[in-house]
């Protein structure tokens, strides 16, 4: 088997410990807008995916997507400084990774300038050369648009590369562009759902990734 030589990262609930973060703003929207909260089933369904898709699953009229989107990423904006940490380990991890020369990408959902400025707040962005989001291509993930994206921007073959994420929509996309996949348990969804999800690699704790490179 080809030796993996480069490792892609999704950010939120891989890297960063956002789902309270997540489901806080969530929370906050839908309460504003629709007056109740649906079920937070119905939202962790749909991690993975960019915010304007899942709020677009709720909004009854466009000018109040418009009004939901604007109400999520303020009540965001003013609890990230706080409620946003990375993993533990994670940035260990990710140095000794640099430390062997390994090509390191983001491939996320989120959007860029939230990216980075998460990023920051984590203490991460030093070990990213490549930061994939939805504004730099036409489908998001699941799509492998994304993480194609990311493999010719590191110069990076798909059968060299690992994508590392924790939704099946991770799973997916970095299955469809030829690379191979790890789902992580530390994450929000459950074991049984990233099995389902078939990934090549199911990782306890962060360091099972050197262990892969």
């Amino acid at each position: 088997m080809t030796p993996i030589r480069a490792v892609l990262y999704d950010f939120d609930g891989t890297l960063a410990d956002s789902t309270d973060l997540i489901m806080r703003c969530y929370r906050h929207t839908m309460a504003t807008h629709l007056g109740e909260c649906p079920p937070d089933e119905e939202w962790l369904s749909g991690f993975g995916t960019p915010l304007a898709d899942q709020i677009a699953r709720f909004a009854r009229t466009p000018d109040e997507n418009r009004a939901m989107l604007h109400t999520y990423r303020d009540h965001q904006d003013a609890l990230l400084e706080t409620a946003l940490h990375p993993y533990p380990g994670a940035e260990a991890v990710l140095a000794a990774l640099e430390r062997r020369g390994v090509p390191l990408a983001i491939v996320t959902s989120r959007l860029r300038h939230a990216t980075l400025r998460g990023l920051d707040i984590c203490g991460l962005s030093r070990h990213f050369q490549v930061i994939i989001t939805p504004e730099d291509v036409r489908n998001a993930k699941p799509d492998p648009e994304p993480v194609l994206l990311a493999l010719e921007r590191l110069g990076v073959a798909a059968h060299e590369a690992l994508f590392v994420g924790d939704s099946p929509h991770d799973i997916a996309a970095g299955r469809a562009a030829g690379t191979r996949t790890a789902g992580v348990l530390w994450g929000p969804f459950p074991r049984k759902t990233l099995e389902e999800a078939a990934p090549d690699f199911l990782l306890e704790r962060q360091d099972e990734v050197l262990g892969l490179v």
